[in-house]
């Protein structure tokens, strides 16, 4: 299909002119919409809510973006401060990546975040869904934005068929580009729509076909939505008693002490009923750089 998309299949088109009206009226209101929005707060946005509902992230970044608004104010700060401001988005992991490419963006970019895909997929903790989300939303460009809202929509509207989850295949790309909108501001629009409409309305279990603009063009709802739900590559693993939440309970105390301060072994112990459950996750803390081991009889966040 040719960029300036001229026999572009009615149901398409009719699509594109769908959503784009319903995106008008539908959209959430969200800070980083806002038209002044810089690109390095979009990479902030797109990086926090990576596996995290945009609802949770709107406190975490309205904050993050007062403490550091841009790549330089970031870089300069300390892997504890960052870590505590990360707080409960999960996967803090995320935060020591985003200094890094703070970093990286000031001392390689002369602290204006790059412009071009390999620019950008070369920056740590960048990878393809980031770099074309930031091109589009960012910077306006014409590239398709694949994430697991928007495979799910594209999938049923266009094949007819459930998507089953997992890693992005190379026909999720090949329909994702079919699709696309030839402007690139149309394009633009497209993308934040369909990752909206998957967000709130063609959700994963519970599709909203009676209130979604594209029940007309559906070929998932006209085919009886076969397979609804259906296909996750794996099942969901509970919070409750993960690693993750041990490494969460941790980290949540650390957070909660003064500047510099360690937290001592003997209380270290207390946070955790179980000593070799508790043990491994310090180990994989350390090991991610989120801790610091001190002298072997205290913790702390890492200066």
């Amino acid at each position: 299909m040719t960029g300036s998309q001229k026999n572009v299949p009615r149901p398409i088109q009719r699509s594109h002119t769908l959503l784009a009206h319903w995106w008008e009226s539908g959209a959430r209101d969200l800070p980083w919409r806002n038209r002044s929005t810089t690109p390095w707060a979009i990479l902030v946005c797109e990086v926090m809510s990576q596996q995290t509902q945009m609802s949770r992230v709107v406190p975490y970044w309205k904050k993050w973006m007062e403490l550091w608004p841009d790549a330089a104010t970031l870089a300069d700060a300390t892997p504890a401060e960052v870590i505590t401001a990360w707080g409960r988005l999960g996967y803090p992991r995320r935060a020591l990546r985003l200094k890094a490419c703070a970093q990286q963006v000031r001392d390689r970019f002369n602290n204006q975040l790059p412009q071009t895909y390999e620019e950008l997929i070369s920056l740590p903790g960048i990878g393809d869904y980031t770099a074309n989300a930031v091109l589009s939303f960012a910077y306006g460009q014409r590239v398709a934005v694949i994430d697991t809202n928007i495979r799910r929509v594209l999938t049923r509207v266009f094949t007819g068929v459930e998507s089953h989850g997992g890693a992005t295949k190379p026909q999720d790309k090949v329909l994702a580009e079919e699709v696309l909108p030839g402007q690139a501001q149309e394009a633009v629009v497209w993308n934040q729509a369909t990752m909206e409409l998957g967000a709130l309305v063609c959700t994963a279990k519970n599709p909203d076909c009676s209130q979604c603009p594209l029940n007309g063009v559906c070929a998932f709802l006209k085919a009886g939505c076969p397979g609804l739900g259906e296909g996750r590559t794996r099942p969901r693993q509970h919070f409750r008693g993960t690693d993750r939440q041990v490494r969460g309970v941790i980290l949540a105390a650390l957070r909660e002490l003064p500047v510099g301060s360690s937290l001592p072994m003997n209380e270290v112990d207390n946070l955790w009923p179980d000593a070799s459950q508790l043990g491994s996750c310090l180990a994989s803390l350390d090991d991610d750089g989120l801790i610091e081991i001190v002298g072997g009889d205290s913790i702390r966040l890492p200066g």
